[in-house]
C-alpha cells in the first residue's frame, strides 16, 4: 500500500530529479551561481513562513548550524559541478556514497555502531563505484574527486542535522543553508554570466522544483518512519536515468551500468541492515 509519507517521498525525488536535469542543461553557468538560484528559490518562500509563525531565526547552536551551511554549500557546489562534466546517473550513483561517509562519522562522534550486515553492503558500494570509473570512460579523475567530496560532505550534513535536529527547529536549520549558501555564491559575484533565452526557464525550474523537493521531503519524513523511505529515496536514480537518456541522449555500457547496479544494491543492503540491527535491539 502506498501511503501519503511514500506518494510524497517519490514526488520529492522526482522533484529533484528534475532540478538536477535543468541543473545540467544551463552547464555553462558557474556552480556556485545555479546553487545560488537553487536555494534561493526555495529561501523567499521558507524565510517569511519563519518570520510568520515565529520560528527561531538564530537558533540555539550557530556555531553548528553554520558549519551545517558551509558543509552543504560544499557538497552542493561540487555536485552540480560535476553533473556538468559526466552523466547525470553517475554523478548521483556516486554521491549515495553519502550515507556511508555519513554512518562511518557517526559512529565516531555520535558512538552510533555499524553492523556487519553494513560493512558489507558498504563494500558492494564500494566496489560498484570502482567497476563505474573503470568502465565509464567520461569519469576522468577530477570529476570522481568531485564527486566523492560531495558524497563526504553529504555524509557530514547528515550527522550534522542528527546532531541538531534534537536541539534545532528543521526550518531553522534549513534557513542557515539557505542563507550561507547565497552568501557564498554572491561571493562568487565577479564570474557570474547572465542567462540568456530558455536559460532563464531552466534558472526559474531549478529554484521551483528545489523548493517542492524540499517540501515534500519534509513532510514525507513527518508522515512516515525513515526507514520505510529511505529505499523509496534511491528511485531519485532511476528518474535520473530516465531523464538524463531523453534530455542528454545520455547511455550506460553493460559493465557501467553494473557499476551503477552495485551501487544502489550497496546502498539498500544498507538500509536493510540497519532495520534489521533496530528490530532486534
Amino acid at each position: 500500500m502506498i501511503t501519503r509519507g511514500i506518494l510524497y517521498i517519490l514526488i520529492a525525488t522526482l522533484s529533484f530529479a528534475v532540478m538536477n536535469i535543468m541543473a545540467k542543461d544551463i552547464s555553462n553557468l558557474p556552480a556556485l551561481q545555479v546553487v545560488f538560484f537553487r536555494t534561493f528559490g526555495t529561501f523567499i518562500f521558507i524565510f517569511p513562513y519563519m518570520v510568520y509563525k515565529k520560528i527561531p531565526i538564530v537558533g540555539q547552536q550557530p556555531r553548528f548550524l553554520i558549519l551545517r551551511g558551509v558543509v552543504g554549500v560544499i557538497s552542493l557546489s561540487t555536485f552540480f559541478l560535476v553533473i556538468q562534466r559526466i552523466p547525470l546517473g553517475s554523478a548521483i550513483s556516486i554521491r549515495y556514497l553519502g550515507p556511508i561517509f555519513g554512518a562511518m562519522l557517526a559512529a565516531y562522534f555520535l558512538k552510533e555502531k555499524i553492523n556487519k550486515g553494513q560493512w558489507f553492503s558498504f563494500m558492494i558500494a564500494f566496489v560498484g563505484v570502482i567497476v563505474l570509473k573503470g568502465f565509464d570512460l567520461r569519469i576522468d579523475f577530477i570529476s570522481l574527486g568531485l564527486a566523492l567530496t560531495s558524497a563526504m560532505t553529504v555524509g557530514m550534513v547528515f550527522v550534522l542535522i542528527r546532531y541538531l535536529g534534537a536541539r534545532e527547529h528543521y526550518l531553522t536549520i534549513i534557513n542557515y543553508f539557505m542563507i550561507i549558501s547565497m552568501l557564498v555564491a554572491i561571493c562568487s559575484f565577479p564570474f557570474w554570466q547572465m542567462p540568456v533565452g530558455r536559460e532563464w526557464f531552466s534558472v526559474v525550474l531549478i529554484g521551483i522544483f528545489g523548493l517542492i523537493g524540499q517540501v515534500f521531503m519534509t513532510r514525507a519524513f513527518q508522515l512516515e518512519e525513515a526507514s520505510v523511505l529511505a529505499p523509496f529515496k534511491y528511485m531519485e536514480l532511476i528518474y535520473a536515468l530516465i531523464l538524463g537518456f531523453f534530455f542528454f541522449g545520455e547511455t550506460y555500457q553493460i559493465l557501467a551500468f553494473a557499476g551503477i547496479a552495485l551501487i544502489l544494491t550497496g546502498m539498500l543492503l544498507n538500509v536493510f541492515a540497519k532495520n534489521k540491527t533496530k528490530k532486534i535491539q
